[in-house]
């Protein structure tokens, strides 16, 4: 009797599943992070995309045009800078005065979409629930 598979751990990517008309299947996750985290969630998203790869080699592309599996990958770094605000009861104003700038936000979205053989895969590979695609 064969044992059941492990799933990979992830513990910064937590997908979320949604599906559309054509009946292809999304895995979407989006982790917003401090520098000193970015290095961990580059590996995880390492990780998933390696196994989509060992795991369906070759078939990656457009679904649409018969591929099992795809993917789409952003980041983005977020600076803000706070600012305190008052009201000015005499003259009936707000006034705004900025803040020292905050530590910068790294944002990084994963999407790997696919046919249903692909998400049966990914959800088993990585412990997702069959119901919502989520862990």
């Amino acid at each position: 009797m064969k044992a059941a598979a492990v799933p990979l751990m992830l513990h910064y990517l937590e997908f979320v599943y949604s599906e559309d008309t054509a009946g292809t299947g999304s895995f979407e996750a989006v982790a917003s992070v401090w520098p000193e985290q970015v290095a961990a969630v580059q590996a995880e998203i390492v990780k998933v995309l390696d196994w989509a790869h060992a795991r369906f080699p070759g078939r990656r592309g457009p679904v649409a045009e018969g591929c099992d599996w795809d993917y789409d990958l952003h980041a983005l770094r977020e600076y803000s800078v706070p600012e305190r605000i008052d009201y000015d009861a005499a003259t009936r104003r707000l006034t705004l005065q900025a803040g020292a700038p905050a530590r910068p936000r790294h944002t990084l979205t994963l999407l790997v979409s696919g046919n249903d053989g692909l998400c049966s895969a990914f959800r088993q590979a990585f412990g997702l629930d069959d119901q919502d695609g989520t862990a």
